[in-house]
């Protein structure tokens, strides 16, 4: 995967001075021993100095963590710790942070006279004093604990603390505004630069220009080659090929010239009415492979579609998706092949649908194809470059970040999975079940006004997703999840 950020978490420990400093340092030393027995080292730095009721020693902490290379801080309450130089240290560092606390200890260190912390307390007092200096942080759910709990919470946070980094190092470069009477995706820009997001918007007109300057462009017999080895017995249209490289290179440079300061880099991209007969062909495989390559490109323009998608990318480490939340499932089908061998009524099961832009590891099978849809009012041969197949059963997370029309921030999220049952239909595309997706769809979808298109995450990221939305100042209640059975949304009629 390319255009993700590498984390490494410093490690500050800190300790009240009427407390024995060696407790929080050796507490310190443990974690550390116990993150490196479980996982990579490389995640994280051991500061040093331990931040003694001190501002002085708090600069000295931030700048050996800036030293280090750390782009993440953990601060370590190795004991009730000084409230006012730990919560002073994240808000002068410039990344995201958590706080954990040490959990108590009998067995060493003086039990519980001489080697009791009171880190338990002291979360409190940092927790209040972060409120105080409008400092976000991550704190976990149960956020003290033993070394091996504490190495665990860090663990959780390194996800969380790639995305919130890498959206304030990201830029959103997008093509054209929104299709003709498809106002779906529309929505202020405003939020992103609110998340510290840059946004680069052109017209397709710019982006026509730089294809055609790329028409004997020497690298694409190689892209080519590349495509017929991914391709290989689904290459049912080998014609377009040559097109769809000479559009892939176009993107990938226009990428390079048009980054500037920042480090990564997602595309909103328009796909029609005019994409087809212009550029001769339609783009949706093309995505699919810089999204594979970790550079996701939303379609029709959808640039919180691209948004969530990157998010998704850098949460799971992995290659996302984006989809309509598309058609409901035949009873037929449902009968036959889901009623009695999943737990799932037909009204938690629908169809995630697009026209060919899932990467090909994602689809059980892929064949290279026309854009069915576009072919009924276009001639075939500029429909050509959809990626269709069934997407690969298993685990999954659907969700979205979304601006309101008034420029709030909304989202949803919602665990399920891809059933292994053939879709019987085409694009990319498969059965997903959510529980309780019928109230979910009318609750949540409909009701917080969510356009179709939801991004896919393959495995189950609901708890690092929903904590990375709350770090990043989503309201709580705006973030919309498929409640159980039997606990109503706001809106829902309790009579029903």
């Amino acid at each position: 995967m390319e255009n993700m950020p590498k984390m490494k978490i410093g490690i500050v420990a800190v300790s009240r001075d009427c407390f024995p400093e060696s407790l929080s340092v050796t507490r310190r030393e443990n974690l550390v021993k116990a993150y490196a027995a479980k996982y990579d080292a490389e995640d994280i730095y051991e500061c040093p100095i331990c931040i003694v009721e001190s501002e002085i020693h708090m600069v000295q902490a931030l700048e050996d963590i800036k030293k280090a290379g750390c782009n993440a801080l953990c601060v370590y309450l190795g004991n009730f710790g000084p409230e006012i130089a730990e919560t002073l240290l994240a808000k002068h560092f410039d990344g995201p942070k958590m706080f954990v606390a040490a959990a108590e200890e009998t067995s060493a260190n003086g039990g519980l006279i001489q080697g009791r912390g009171d880190a338990y307390c002291g979360m409190l007092n940092a927790s209040y004093n972060l409120k105080l200096r409008n400092v976000k942080a991550y704190i976990p759910e149960y956020p003290v604990g033993t070394a091996e709990e504490c190495a665990d919470m860090i663990h959780e946070f390194l996800p969380i603390a790639k995305a919130v980094y890498a959206l304030n190092n990201l830029k959103i470069i997008s093509f054209g505004p929104r299709p003709l009477n498809f106002l779906a995706c529309n929505a202020p820009i405003q939020q992103l630069y609110n998340l510290g997001v840059e946004i680069e918007e052109n017209s397709e007109l710019d982006l026509f220009e730089a294809f055609n300057k790329h028409a004997d462009d020497p690298r694409i017999p190689d892209v080519v080659k590349d495509m017929e080895e991914e391709l290989g017995a689904g290459n049912k249209k080998p014609e377009i090929l040559n097109k769809l490289a000479q559009y892939e290179i176009t993107l990938l440079d226009w990428i390079e010239e048009h980054r500037g300061y920042r480090k990564f880099v997602a595309l909103a991209g328009k796909c029609w009415p005019a994409f087809q007969t212009q550029f001769g062909c339609v783009p949706c495989y093309v995505n699919s492979r810089l999204t594979k390559r970790g550079i996701p490109v939303s379609c029709e323009v959808d640039i919180y579609g691209a948004l969530s998608e990157f998010i998704g990318t850098v949460v799971s480490n992995d290659t996302v998706t984006l989809l309509d939340i598309n058609n409901t499932v035949p009873a037929d089908i449902y009968n036959e092949e889901i009623k009695g061998k999943f737990d799932y009524t037909q009204k938690d099961t629908f169809m995630g649908f697009h026209c060919g832009n899932t990467a090909s590891t994602k689809l059980s099978f892929c064949e290279m194809k026309n854009q069915m849809i576009m072919a009924r009012s276009l001639p075939v041969e500029v429909t050509n470059g959809t990626l269709e197949g069934d997407i690969v059963p298993g685990d999954i997370t659907f969700f979205r970040l979304q601006s309101t029309a008034d420029a709030k921030l909304r989202a949803y999220i919602a665990n399920g999975e891809v059933l292994p049952v053939a879709t019987r239909s085409f694009g990319a595309i498969g059965i997903f079940a959510i529980n309780e997706m019928g109230r979910f769809y009318r609750h949540v979808l409909i009701e917080k006004n969510f356009p179709h298109h939801g991004a896919v995450a393959f495995g189950h990221f609901g708890k690092q997703l929903y904590e990375v939305f709350k770090y990043i100042g989503v309201d709580v209640e705006e973030i919309g999840y498929n409640q159980p059975k039997g606990v109503l949304y706001k809106t829902e009629n309790p009579f029903s």
